[in-house]
Order: structure tokens, then sequence, then C-alpha cells
């Protein structure tokens, strides 16, 4: 695919030229009668490795403050908006309520914001929800990797960091100030977690940041490297795309329903056996009809900003602008919850998503392998 970029990512070159091609050729523009005969294949390899079970798992913002500029983004340094950092505690709380739901794996996310986003700050929240939960991810900045060691050490198994946009010259246009500028840091953070001991990575693309034929091309290759590169992790992609956020951005490159079911089709063709998540983004009747296509985990019942579960820690809520707090007047505190990240679209309850995989013959899973048994199968491998 011409003008792609690819060239310029470092995992291009050890990628497989001839699965590149294949996803290249499968990505391209099809009618109607050919998107169908991709559409059966993928079925059929969905239920052929995955079975009809999905797993179901929660995110949980820890805060929403962030030090980065990134235009398109609700939590960005430029938007006055409500700001929280749940402490430890709180986050037990938030935890707490998800537990009750039925959920055994967690996603901790936060802005990026290292003054109240430490590590020291995550390896406590990590610990206060160790008890409750069996798998527990993080996707917050991207770190060191010897950081990255005690967020594993503490009870993390898995890592998320989505590149947004693979378009190395489009991507120096939407993060104009912060530690996330660095393209290449941000690219390689997988490899490093994956160097600390995680066990389980997640990739992903923001739609609508660039055309979505090159972004797909290039979470492709990231992908078959990473298969290569950290073999012994699971490899899942998420495939989310933008929705309104503070700050109003609007997509240039929008990704409309066709084509997002286009792409969820070739990419499990051409990778049968890799996780793909499919979060609340999306509403709720195309998240129907996308799940047997490919889909092996979604969220359900989500919030995307802190306390936004049980509005823990809303007596701390303050408004704050380029790094300069505005503290909340009475009338703005009536009431008053933080900033969410972005909409969400399906806003189902845990319960009715379940029923909803019932009634359509699949199995909700909500509890993953525990970790012992994980460390156990751990040895085996290496033996």
């Amino acid at each position: 695919m011409t003008g792609s970029g690819l060239e310029k990512l470092p995992f291009y070159s050890h990628a497989d030229s001839r699965l590149l091609s294949k996803f290249s050729a499968l990505i391209a523009p099809k009618n109607d009668s050919e998107l169908d005969c991709l559409a059966r294949e993928a079925r059929r390899l969905t239920q052929l490795y995955f079975g009809k079970t999905l797993r179901l798992y929660a995110p949980l913002y820890l805060s929403n403050e962030c030090i980065n500029s990134c235009v398109y983004c609700g939590f960005s340094r430029e938007n006055p908006i409500l700001r929280l950092t749940l402490s430890p505690e709180e986050v037990y709380q938030e935890a707490s309520y998800l537990w009750n739901q039925g959920f055994r794996s967690i996603l901790l996310v936060a802005g990026e914001h290292p003054k109240f986003v430490s590590l020291g700050y995550l390896e406590s929240c990590i610990d206060k929800i160790r008890p409750l939960f069996p798998s527990i991810s993080i996707e917050v900045a991207p770190m060191e990797t010897a950081d990255y060691e005690r967020i594993v050490n503490a009870g993390a198994e898995g890592v998320v960091v989505y590149q947004e946009t693979y378009n190395f010259d489009l991507y120096k246009l939407y993060h104009l100030f912060g530690p996330k500028k660095d393209f290449f840091w941000r690219l390689e953070s997988a490899e490093r977690a994956y160097a600390a001991g995680a066990r389980r990575l997640g990739i992903g693309a923001l739609f609508g940041l660039a055309p979505w034929r090159e972004e797909a091309l290039s979470l492709a290759a990231h992908t078959a490297y990473l298969l290569k590169k950290c073999w012994r992790a699971a490899i899942t992609v998420s495939l989310p795309r933008l929705r309104p956020a503070a700050g109003g951005f609007t997509p240039p490159y929008p990704m409309e329903d066709r084509d997002l079911f286009h792409f969820l089709c070739a990419f499990r063709i051409t990778f049968p056996q890799v996780g793909i998540v499919l979060s609340t983004r999306e509403q709720p009747h195309f998240r129907e009809k996308l799940i047997p296509f490919g889909i092996t985990a979604m969220s359900a019942g989500s919030k995307t900003e802190p306390g936004g579960y049980t509005d823990a820690g809303t007596h701390s809520l303050h408004r704050r602008l380029k790094g300069k707090e505005i503290p909340l007047d009475e009338n703005e505190k009536n009431g008053a919850k933080a900033t969410e990240q972005f909409e969400i679209s399906d806003r189902r309850s845990p319960d009715q998503i379940a029923a909803l995989l019932k009634s359509m013959g699949y199995e909700p899973v909500w509890k993953d392998w525990e970790t012992c048994l994980n460390r156990f199968k751990s040895r085996l491998t290496e033996k």
C-alpha cells in the first residue's frame, strides 16, 4: 500500500512481507459480495480458535490529570475540565463495586501526569485491589523496563499502550506538548513491558486520526512483529474509534461502520489466534453485530472518568488548566463529577451484556486463569 509510511516504523523490516501483502489485499476496497465472503471466513476462524466464549472486563479510571497536550483527548492539559485523582482507598471502593458486578478482569487507566500518577501510586493501587482480581492490566504513561518490572511485581499482568496513530507526521500534529510527543518511546512500550515480565500486551490505533487502511496496515505490521518478538505473551489488539470529548475535536479521517467491520474481518483472517478487544465506544446494535466475526473481549458498563462508578473522591474535584489549579465554587460542587475522557455509546449494564451474550449462544467469561496457574504454565513452557 503506497504512502502508508510503514518504512518509518522500526519493526517494518522484520515483519513478514507475505503476511502484510495478504492483509493489504484483504483490506482493499470490496463490494458487498466480496465482504460477505470475508465475513464468513472470519466467523469460521473465530469459532475454530475461540469457540463461543467472550471475556468481559471493566476499565477503572484512577485520574484524569494529564501533562500532555493532545488535540483529540478530553484529558488534554489545554481543557479546563473537572479533574480528580482517586486515593488507593477510593480505588478500592470503585474496584469493589466492579467486583460485585461480577468482574474479575480489570484495566486501570489514568492520564499521563507523573506528579499525580507516580510509580509508587500505581503500585499502591494495584496492591490494594490485588486480592479482588486475578487479572489486572494497566493503561498509563509508558515506562522504563525497570518501572514495568515493579508494576508486574506489584501484581499487574497486562500492559496496554495504544500508539494512537502510526503515521509519524500526523502524530507530530496531534501531540503538541508533553512526553507523549516522543513517537518512538511510545511505540516501543510493549517490548519494554514484555522484557519486564508482562504476560499480556495490548496495542491499538485510534481510528479517525489517519486514513484507516494506512493505520490498519501499520497495526498489522506491529502485531506481526510482536508475535515473533514477544512470543511468550498474549497479544491483544483494540479497534477504538474517536468519540466526542472535551475540546470538541472532529476526526479528520472518520471510519465508517462498514470500514470497521471490513477491518475486523480482514484482521481475524490474517491473525486467527490474536485476541481482539471491543469497547463501549461503539453503539449497542453494532457491538452485537461485530461479536461473531472476531471479538474475544469486550468491556461492559464502563465509566471513563475517575470515581465514575461510586462517586468516590468527588470531594477533591477541581479544575486544572495548563498546570494551574482552579478551585470550584460552591455552586459548581453540587452534584459535580470528574470529566470523562470520552462519551461512551453502549451504556448497558454488565448483567444486560452477559444476558445478551447468552441469548446469542455465547458464554460470558468473567474470570481468566488464576495467577498461580499462569505461573505454573509459564514454568512448564520454559522446561
